[in-house]
């Protein structure tokens, strides 16, 4: 089994080019199911549907929310697919297995009040201060997945002309233009902040650590965590936060939803749709405050 898991992730990211962050989530699902398969004596080749039929139970009973449920089942979905391709099984055990309903659960979002708190709190003195205000106001002004954001390397970035390069999901380049605001801050940590933070180390990293190497996507959370605290903001914050009200802000100003596709990087506009639900709430709420027979 595990040599199969290993040609499968091998397959993912060799022939369909996903990035390391995803395989390394297929990886996890699939020990998860694997470790579910020998703790309950069944073989996940030969007793295929009554593997997974068992191992999505167990998920249900657990009280997994039907978002994770789906991703398993996607995952294995995948696995099979991949294994019957392969010639390994026979038939497909998820051909005909349907995932659960999802709700559609709105993003949260932060309103353009706590957006300024948020970026105000870095003291713009000290070089890790400094370098948390260019890279908050780059979230905020590209809409950057965190992954992509600390995948920069200083290369990306083209202040004279105003835009960065990254590398989203499927190895999609895409070029995004940057803002006065984020322009500024970004040419002030590049000048002022990055070599001290790097002490002499060579690196290609845009931001990096306190010790010179490139900063994690586990650190940029906490960054971020420890600002919305000390900028009062109640709401539970992630970069993700600032990628969906980078999103809904757009909307709400007038971009077009074709664009703020290609800013997010979106393969398919009905993942970009999600946005117009909130800003039609936005509508709804300024109606029913505004309207005498609301």
């Amino acid at each position: 089994m595990q040599a199969y898991v290993e040609a499968f992730l091998h397959y993912l990211t060799l022939e369909r080019g996903l990035s390391p962050n995803t395989v390394a989530s297929y990886r996890f699902d699939l020990t998860q199911f694997w470790a579910f398969c020998r703790s309950q004596g069944i073989s996940p080749l030969a007793e295929g549907r009554n593997a997974v039929t068992s191992y999505l139970l167990q998920l249900k009973t657990r009280g997994r929310t039907p978002a994770t449920i789906c991703r398993h089942l996607a995952a294995l979905k995948s696995f099979y697919r991949f294994l019957l391709q392969e010639g390994v099984i026979a038939e497909d055990p998820t051909a005909n297995l349907e995932s659960p309903r999802l709700g559609q659960r709105l993003p949260r979002v932060l309103t353009p009040e706590e957006v300024d708190k948020l970026l105000a709190q870095p003291r713009t003195s000290t070089p890790t201060g400094l370098r948390d205000k260019a890279m908050l106001e780059l979230l905020y002004a590209t809409g950057l997945r965190v992954s992509e954001l600390v995948s920069l390397n200083v290369a990306d970035v083209n202040l004279e002309h105003g835009f960065v390069r990254c590398m989203g999901k499927g190895s999609r380049e895409r070029i995004i233009p940057l803002g006065s605001v984020a322009r500024h801050f970004l040419s002030a940590y590049l000048a002022q902040a990055r070599a001290r933070l790097a002490k002499g180390k060579n690196t290609q990293a845009l931001f990096i650590n306190q010790q010179g190497r490139r900063l994690t996507r586990q650190g940029c959370w906490k960054i971020i965590k420890v600002y919305a605290r000390r900028g009062g903001i109640a709401k539970s914050i992630t970069p993700h936060v600032l990628r969906h009200s980078f999103a809904t802000h757009m909307l709400e100003n007038g971009a077009d939803l074709r664009s703020v596709q290609e800013l997010l990087g979106h393969a398919d506009i009905s993942t970009t749709q999600i946005y117009t639900h909130l800003t039609r709430s936005k509508l709804r709420e300024i109606y029913n405050r505004a309207h005498p027979r609301a």
